[in-house]
């Protein structure tokens, strides 16, 4: 068991490292090439090694918190990459079963994180877990809405899930690691200087699609 427990922190810390770069990578060249969408890959598939192996350890360790933080990130990284196939939406698609089962279990376990955090006294898990309700039921709603999606929503999402993911991710390693920051903030702050220009970031992309530019 120790071994297999070594090899999972590895695996984690390897993902996490690799996810760490990979985002401002995608994020630095032209959106929708070839380099965005190679690095936008490998981002992706490293959140799921690390929010998988951050999943095992705490399952084992019985650490709550970590456990609903690995599955906050997943579920973002989720959001970003399947929003990727909603493009369609915007020409009347539908969402699709899995669609529906993913964005359900999601709304279950934020709610849960909600309920912890209740429980627990933990401003963080509250914190958390409430941004991961608003992702679910805005998705919801959206899966709902009779007609075609706004111009540009599934880039909103891509955006909102990707960015989420490596905040969630950033946050996590800085709560573990960089214990000279006192508690909450060691895990707060990523949030905090990470959300503003995200917000910025999607107003500028809105506008471009209102006035039928591509954005880049």
């Amino acid at each position: 068991m120790d071994e297999i427990l070594l090899l999972n922190r590895w695996l984690h810390i390897g993902a996490g490292f690799v996810g760490f770069f990979m985002a401002p990578a995608a994020l630095a060249v032209r959106k929708g090439g070839a380099a965005h969408r190679l690095w936008g890959r490998i981002f992706f598939w490293a959140m799921v090694v690390a929010g998988t192996t951050a999943i095992c350890s705490a399952s084992v360790k019985g650490l709550t918190f970590l456990l609903l933080t690995g599955i906050f990130s997943l579920y973002l990284a989720w959001f970003g990459y399947r929003s990727l196939y909603h493009k369609p939406m915007g020409r009347g698609q539908q969402a699709s079963v899995y669609d529906w089962i993913g964005v359900g279990l999601g709304l279950v376990v934020f709610g849960g994180t909600i309920v912890y955090g209740l429980v627990t006294r933990n401003v963080i898990s509250l914190v958390f877990g409430s941004i991961g309700v608003n992702f679910a039921v805005q998705q919801l709603r959206a899966f709902r809405r009779p007609g075609p999606w706004p111009t540009g929503q599934w880039l909103h999402n891509h955006i909102s899930g990707f960015v989420g993911a490596y905040i969630a991710a950033v946050s996590a390693f800085s709560a573990t690691s960089l214990t000279f920051i006192p508690w909450p903030w060691n895990f707060l702050w990523p949030t905090l200087v990470m959300v503003p220009p995200l917000m910025w970031v999607q107003r500028r992309y809105k506008a471009k699609f209102s006035q039928g530019q591509r954005p880049e």
